[in-house]
């Protein structure tokens, strides 16, 4: 099946992940089972934010915390007053979550987050569910 563009063209296909990106997902998706096995769920998203940062700082993994976003469209630059729960490495974006669901809207804020970024891999992570592995949704551009 052919993907167009908005102007009919074809769309360029991505390259696969590569490895390193890869390994650094499995590090974060590691980092969630152990704040989940730890803390469990029902707690608060800024609890399991600051578990999951001391996560990535024991694992000497290079982060940034509700990094502020701005978009460039032409000549202006606009302040949309986002922010990414954590960019990790520069490359991965991850969203945390603490709801009794995920919604649509939710997967809808972590592909803005990666286009805005120009990142190709991102996380969207809810704790407040018994199993961690049913709260996490991996997202490939």
């Amino acid at each position: 099946m052919k993907t167009l563009n908005h102007q009919g063209t074809k769309a360029p296909s991505f390259e696969e992940i590569s490895n390193d990106l890869d390994m650094l997902g499995k590090q974060i998706v590691d980092c969630a089972f152990q704040v989940h096995n730890t803390m469990g769920p029902g707690l608060t998203e800024n609890i399991y934010e600051a578990c999951f940062i001391c996560e990535l700082k024991d694992r000497d993994i290079n982060f940034e915390s509700q990094k502020a976003l701005s978009l460039s469209y032409k000549h202006h630059q606009l302040d949309l007053n986002y922010r990414l729960d954590l960019l990790i490495e520069n490359k991965v974006v991850v969203e945390l979550k603490a709801v009794d669901r995920l919604l649509p809207v939710h997967e809808a804020q972590l592909i803005n987050y990666l286009k805005i970024t120009n990142n190709r891999l991102g996380y969207l992570i809810n704790f407040n569910v018994p199993l961690i592995k049913d709260g996490i949704k991996r997202r490939a551009l």
